[in-house]
């Protein structure tokens, strides 16, 4: 029985939608998971959580929908 070491997971990349207040996660093994806000509150307080661990390079910003 051969037993292969699998490579945990990692963030690659963070989109944040301010219009729809949701964090879009993506993993290096193709998952995405989205994190939804109800409040106002919640969704400042896991932006900066997100500022505060994540590179730079990692976060983006969705761009904001325009009606026309």
């Amino acid at each position: 029985m051969t037993f292969e070491p699998q490579e945990d997971g990692y963030l690659t990349r963070c989109v944040v939608n301010t219009t729809a207040r949701t964090f879009s996660l993506y993993s290096n093994n193709g998952d995405e998971k989205v994190v939804t806000c109800d409040t106002v509150t919640e969704f400042m307080n896991v932006l900066q959580f997100v500022r505060n661990t994540l590179d730079e390079d990692t976060m983006v910003y969705a761009e904001p929908l325009i009606a026309g």
